[in-house]
């Protein structure tokens, strides 16, 4: 019997590494919409004030995701369905990156993807692809985890609009047109 999912005014801006995801969420928020952060980055950065190293984190692929994912658990649980939020990535995007990696798919992040359906998701069209300390992927790996991402939202009942690669302030202006 499946679960009933909770049904959320939440749109999610997603895409491959490097999309500039953040970048839309933070001009959003700038306009005054509720928004998340991003939580590969905060991870990571969690774990170098512990004193860890980029290369020991990413090392440990499995715990690295699974990190991510409970903290976009933590944060989507502490959102109201009713509020309208801008979510840079969301569970589904753990999703992709089990699969990029072939990590097994645990109980865990069945239970999460089966409890919340999103009102609408953007998937920014890739920019070139900018390293940085935080992000390792080459552009081979940025379009198959754009792809994966592209798959696994276009397979849940909400409807997918993708976003043009345009100036950020245009993107922006898109995804509001196209609430």
């Amino acid at each position: 019997m499946e679960m009933t999912r909770k049904i959320t005014n939440w749109y999610v801006i997603t895409g491959g590494p490097g999309a500039g995801k953040t970048t839309i969420v933070n001009l959003l928020g700038a306009k005054g919409y509720k928004t998340t952060i991003e939580h590969a980055r905060h991870y990571l950065d969690t774990q170098l004030i512990k004193g860890r190293t980029v290369e020991d984190v990413r090392k440990n692929q499995k715990e690295f995701q699974s990190g991510i994912l409970d903290m976009q658990i933590e944060q989507e649980n502490s959102l109201s369905p009713n509020d309208v939020v801008f979510l840079d990535r969301a569970i589904p995007d753990a999703l992709a990156y089990y699969r990029f990696l072939n990590l097994p798919e645990d109980k865990k992040l069945k239970e999460a993807l089966s409890k919340v359906l999103y009102r609408k998701i953007f998937i920014l069209d890739c920019l070139p692809l900018q390293q940085d300390y935080a992000r390792k992927e080459d552009e081979s790996a940025q379009k198959r985890i754009h792809s994966l991402l592209t798959d696994i939202y276009e397979a849940l009942p909400v409807p997918v609009i993708h976003v043009p690669v345009m100036p950020p302030d245009k993107r922006v202006d898109f995804i509001l047109k196209n609430l």
